[in-house]
C-alpha cells in the first residue's frame, strides 16, 4: 500500500512538471503583445519650419489645437496662449495692458542659432575680432554658409540692394539690428523689418496686417504673430517666382453649429448703422 502511494505521488510530481513545461512552451509560442505608440500630432502655425504646435489635450475631449489633415496647419485652437509670454514694449502700442500682447519665443528652436551665434559667431570674450567686412556689402560666398542657408545664393529680399548685416548685429551674431545699430532679439523682428516696411509695421500694429489669436474683443488678450513666423526673410519673394509668398492651399468652410440651417448672419455687421 505504501509503494502505491509513493508511486502516485511521483506520479504527480512528474505530471506536473510536465505540465509546467508544456505550459511554458506554449507562452514562449504566443506573439508578445506590445502596443503601439501613437506619434504626436505636430502641425505648423503660419508657413512651414516657422513655429510649431503639438496637440495634446487640454481635458479629455478638448485638444489644445486640431490640426488640418491636408496641409497639416493649425486650424483652430483650444488654448490660443499656451507657449506664449508678454510681448516687449512697442512704439505706440503703450496703452495695451500689460499682459494683453503675447508672442511665443521662437530663439531657442532656431535650427541655425546654435551653429552660427554660438559656435561661430559668439563675440563673447576679448579674445573675440569681428571680421574685416566688405566695403561694397557683397560679400565673398562662403560654401560652409551656402550650404545650410542655399537661399542666400539668390537672397530676393531688399531685390539684391542690402545683405546680411543690414539685419544682422556686426559682432552679436544671435541679435538682430535696428536703425540705430542697437541690437534686437530675434522675438521681436518686427523692430528690425519696420526700418523698411513702416507701412506693413503700421497695419501690423493696427491689426489689419498679420494674425492675431485670441479675444476678439476690443483690447482683449491676444497672441500675435511676428513678421518671421509668417514670412521666411531669406526667401521673400520665393525664389525665382518673384511674385511673393508662397499660398496655403485654402481649406474647406467650417461646418455649422448644431441647429444652424445657413449662414447668413454672417452677412449681418455686428454694429448697426
Amino acid at each position: 500500500m505504501k509503494k502505491i502511494a509513493t508511486y502516485a505521488t511521483i506520479l504527480a510530481m512528474c505530471g506536473g512538471a510536465l505540465y509546467s513545461v508544456i505550459a511554458a512552451e506554449n507562452v514562449a509560442e504566443q506573439p508578445v503583445q506590445v502596443e503601439a505608440t501613437k506619434e504626436p500630432v505636430v502641425c505648423f502655425e503660419s508657413r512651414k519650419g516657422a513655429s510649431e504646435i503639438t496637440q495634446q489635450e487640454i481635458k479629455p475631449g478638448w485638444p489644445n489645437v486640431k490640426c488640418s489633415p491636408t496641409t497639416g496647419a493649425a486650424l483652430w485652437y483650444g488654448d490660443p496662449f499656451e507657449g506664449t509670454v508678454p510681448m516687449g514694449k512697442m512704439p505706440l502700442l503703450e496703452n495695451i495692458p500689460d499682459g494683453h500682447a503675447l508672442v511665443k519665443p521662437r530663439t531657442e528652436k532656431l535650427a541655425l542659432m546654435p551653429l552660427c551665434s554660438t559656435a561661430c559667431h559668439n563675440g563673447v570674450g576679448p579674445q573675440f575680432t569681428p571680421p574685416t567686412l566688405p566695403k561694397d556689402k557683397r560679400p565673398t560666398p562662403i560654401p560652409t554658409m551656402e550650404a545650410m542657408v542655399p537661399d542666400l545664393k539668390n537672397l530676393q529680399h531688399g531685390r539684391d540692394r542690402i545683405w546680411c548685416m543690414d539685419c544682422h548685429h556686426t559682432t552679436k551674431r544671435n541679435m538682430l539690428v535696428d536703425n540705430f545699430g542697437d541690437p534686437v532679439s530675434f522675438d521681436q523682428p518686427q523692430l528690425l523689418c519696420g526700418k523698411c516696411h513702416g507701412d506693413k509695421l503700421r497695419d501690423w500694429r493696427d491689426g489689419i496686417h498679420g494674425k492675431r489669436i485670441g479675444e476678439f474683443t476690443t483690447g482683449g488678450k491676444k497672441r500675435w504673430f511676428t513678421c518671421t513666423e509668417c514670412h521666411n526673410p531669406h526667401n521673400v519673394q520665393d525664389g525665382l517666382r518673384n511674385k511673393g509668398f508662397v499660398q496655403l492651399q485654402p481649406e474647406p468652410p467650417p461646418q455649422l453649429a448644431k441647429g444652424m440651417k445657413d449662414a447668413k448672419h454672417e452677412l449681418v455687421h455686428p454694429v448697426p448703422h
